[in-house]
This record gives structure tokens, sequence and C-alpha cells, in this order.
């Protein structure tokens, strides 16, 4: 509400109708209405008004009636700056119309359907003229709440995520979001809804997705969104995702999900492995992992030791095979030194060749490192695991010399433990008869984790004591470069390996 105005101008209201139901109206919405001098609404160039038709019961003879016709809804337009050149010109000379209202003492009353800030046209008024007059907004019920009441489902529980997103956005930006959300509604249907189905199929909820037409209208409709007829879709209508919670789950065979959860929390976790835990009836996978995925109602959770590997992958195929979605979770990527490999192993044997298993990517810890220190993988690079719990040192020594002699960054994993405590010196060792001792290492510690912590070293002192199995080394190559740079006052080095590699 605005009030810092003088009292000789005409008060402005921005009027909820709710999502189409008369009788869904707000009292204070049908008080406005009623001592207003000016009732406005936008309409199409046939002249009708949802928003009209909806509030047509509380309209007086004596009303000042402004009807604020779109110069262009679907069609193309010959206007110099195009559709969005003819709808700013448009709202520019709507809302002087309106001012001049305001300015003759007048009450103005601007209809909206569902709620006036929410997807509606009332707030293009709203921009122009509240830093101008006094204005009220009254809220009204959205089409997102009439459709969950008319469906008879639940729309978000608990903890979940409701997501809500416009039909016109790129396929792959719906399939994205989407895949990420637990509940969703998608707005603005019509011609955008075989993108929009398109989008839900990709993200794997198709099956979910319930469609809802002119909700609280004559001639409402709702129903899975699979079984409708792209043809038949007015824009009034929504796609919705209701709550998992409680939801049946579908009839349909088990499967095994490795999820990559990136390298620590949230942030780094993609919009299709968050995608995929929210779906998964079960999370399998070392405690620490399965800690960092939020609890969700109806999903079990079997935390193991981190030794256990092929038992873990044995019971996640066993759940799988009872029909059950199984998500095994893995720090970083799945695929790198963790547990797709695992799955995939055991999954290649006759009981369990039949069950789908699917690899979901993550960022690596790798990468992650990588970025906090600047670019030392910018050009060719190794990733090795100095543990020699599954293969002997003698073949991970060999291949350190391999890669150092080809003159690679190296990026090594799993340098020590508490049991493993000599190997990061022994490498050392190896790498100082191929690199200078000046050679930048990266030590990246817990990245993007609570005791995150990025060092830069050189290889000459880089200290076994102070790595653990936290921490990735990052070893740069002959070519990469070292700078001391000045952010924001504070000095910072950074390290970068050139794309471009000297001749000769």
């Amino acid at each position: 509400m605005s009030e810092q105005h003088p009292q000789t101008t005409g008060r402005l209201y921005g009027v909820g109708l709710g999502p189409g139901d008369p009788s869904l109206m707000t009292v204070r919405a049908v008080e406005v209405i009623a001592a207003a001098d000016v009732v406005a609404y936008h309409s199409a160039r046939h002249g009708r008004s949802i928003a009209r038709s909806i509030a047509e019961r509380h309209l007086r003879p004596d009303h000042i009636e402004e009807r604020l016709v779109y110069p262009v809804t679907t069609e193309t337009t010959d206007h110099p700056g195009g559709y969005r050149g003819a709808m700013e010109e448009f709202y520019e000379e709507a809302a002087a119309r309106l001012a001049a209202h305001l300015d003759a003492g007048r009450t103005v009353a601007v209809l909206a359907e569902g709620d006036p800030l929410f997807y509606s046209s009332y707030m293009h008024m709203h921009k122009r003229l509240a830093d101008r007059y006094p204005t009220e907004v009254i809220p009204g019920v959205t089409s997102v709440s009439a459709a969950a009441a008319r469906l008879g489902e639940p729309l978000v529980e608990g903890e979940e995520v409701l997501t809500i997103l416009p039909g016109t956005l790129p396929e792959e930006e719906l399939a994205a979001r989407l895949a990420a959300t637990d509940s969703a509604v998608v707005m603005k249907l019509g011609r955008t809804f075989p993108a929009v189905r398109g989008a839900l199929e990709r993200a794997g909820r198709l099956g979910e997705a319930r469609y809802v037409e002119r909700a609280t209208m004559s001639g409402e409709r709702t129903g899975r969104l699979a079984d409708v007829d792209p043809e038949s879709v007015p824009y009034f209508s929504v796609a919705v995702l209701p709550s998992r919670v409680d939801a049946e789950p579908a009839a349909e065979r088990g499967e095994v999900v490795v999820v990559g959860l990136g390298p620590a929390g949230p942030l780094w976790l993609t919009p299709e492995a968050r995608g995929e835990l929210a779906a998964a009836q079960d999370l399998v996978g070392y405690s620490t992992y399965v800690d960092r995925v939020p609890v969700r109602p109806g999903q079990r959770r079997h935390a193991s030791d981190n030794k256990v590997e092929s038992e873990r992958a044995e019971f996640a195929l066993d759940l799988a095979r009872q029909g059950r979605r199984v998500a095994v979770v893995s720090s970083g990527d799945p695929g790198v030194f963790a547990m797709a490999t695992a799955v995939l192993e055991v999954a290649s044997e006759g009981p369990y060749r039949d069950i789908p298993v699917r690899v979901v990517p993550g960022m690596t810890a790798a990468h992650a490192a990588a970025s906090r220190a600047g670019a030392p993988l910018g050009h060719d690079y190794a990733v090795i695991s100095l543990s020699d719990r599954l293969k002997p040192w003698e073949v991970i020594a060999e291949r350190l010399r391999s890669a150092a002699s080809a003159d690679l960054v190296l990026a090594l994993y799993n340098p020590g433990s508490r049991s493993r405590v000599w190997q990061v010196g022994k490498a050392r060792e190896l790498l100082l008869e191929f690199r200078s001792p000046e050679t930048p290492v990266v030590l990246g510690r817990d990245v993007g984790g609570p005791e995150e912590s990025v060092r830069i070293v050189r290889l000459g002192e880089l200290d076994p004591a102070e790595v653990d199995m936290r921490t990735i080394l990052l070893v740069g190559s002959t070519q990469t470069r070292t700078v001391r740079r000045t952010a924001e006052g504070s000095p910072e080095e950074i390290v970068w390996t050139p794309r471009r590699y000297p001749e000769g």
C-alpha cells in the first residue's frame, strides 16, 4: 500500500478476482468494486473480458468502465518495436488514461483474474502509477490454488518445494526445473502445451502430471496430462505435479540410478540428480553421503560402511528386482573412483543383467578444487588414485611416471588416510624426477563444505602431513603458471595452465 500522496487525487486499487467463479471473490474485493468510481479491465480486441464477467454482478450502471484493449495477443504486429514495443506503448497509454481519472479525484479499481501481482497485467499499471497515487492491492485466489483444489490432491506438504513456471520457457529449461523440484505448476499452456508435455516426459514425470483447464469456470476439465489432446488446450489451463508425499508409486519396473552428489552441499547438485533423489523409493550409500540427502517422507534410507561397495551394489539391485526405484548415492561423480563401477560390475552378473541401471553425473572433486584455485586443468591432464587398496603401488608408481614424463597436469585422488600415510611422500619423490620443485600444487580440502581449504604450495614444499582422505591434489605441468592478483583489495594467488602448448 502506498500512502504518501496528496489526498486530492483518487485512489488506485488492484483487485484480485480469484480464478473464475464469482463466489470465490473476497469480501474486500467486492467492497472495493462497489465503492469505486472507475472500473478498468483488460481485454483482447474482440472486446470480451473474463475479469469483467467475474465481477459483473457487482458493477453499477453509473460505473465508469475503462476497457484496456491489448493491441496484440498472439498475432504478429507491424509496430517498429515489435511485440514488446507495441505492448510497452499500450501500457503507457493505459496508465495515462487511468492517471487522468486519478488526477480528477476518482477511485479506480483495476480488475485482475487470480491475484493482481501473480502473472497479471495489473502489475504493469502498478509499476507506472503506484509511486504517484495512493494504492492498495487486494489479493485474490490464484489459479494454482484453484487447480489443486479442483484436483483434490495436496500440492505441497512438509518440506516439499513448489516451483511455478511459465510454459513459455524453453523445453530444456522446463525439463531441468521439473526434474529438480518436488511439486510444480506450469502456467500459460495453450500453444506451449507440446513443449511442456515434452519437458515433463524428459524429466521422467509425465506419469505424475495432472491437467486442469478453466478451474472453477464453466467448461472446467481435469485429468491426466498424458491423455490430453494438444489441439484442445486453451491458454487458461495449467499442468500440475502434486505432492509426492503418500503418492501411490507408479506401477513400473524397478531400477537402480547411481547419483553423483557433487563434492559438497546442495549448490553442487545438478537438477537431474536432485530429481532422481526425490523420485527414489530407496536411498542406498555410504552413511556420510546418505546423510547429505534431505529426509523425505516414505523414502527408505539404507546407509552402510565405506568399504562394502560390492555388497551395497548387490543390495540395491536386489531392491530393484522387487520393483523398487533405487538411488545409490556417491560423492562427486559416481563414475570417478566411485559407486558406478561397483554397481555395474555386479549388474553384469547373471541374476542382475536385466535390471535397468542408469548413471547420473555429478561435479567432480578435481573440477571443484580447480575452480577455486583458477584453471589448473586448462590443458591436458590425468586423473590417478593414490590408493593401493584395490591396485598395487607398483602400478600407481608406473602411471605417475608415465603421466609426469608426458608433462600432464595431475589430479591425485585418495592421497592419504589414517592407514595410508606414506603414499603422498613417495608420489612427490617420483614427480620431482620430472618436475621442478617450484611446480604449483593445489591442495583442495572439503571443497564446497564447511571446512573448505584451498591452498597453493610448491611441489618441493609439499608436506604429506597436511594431506588426508578429504584432500585432492592438483599438480601442475611444466607450463602451469601462478600469479598474484589483487581482487577487492585482497591479494590472492591463482594458478592456471595455458591452453596453448609450445611447439617443439
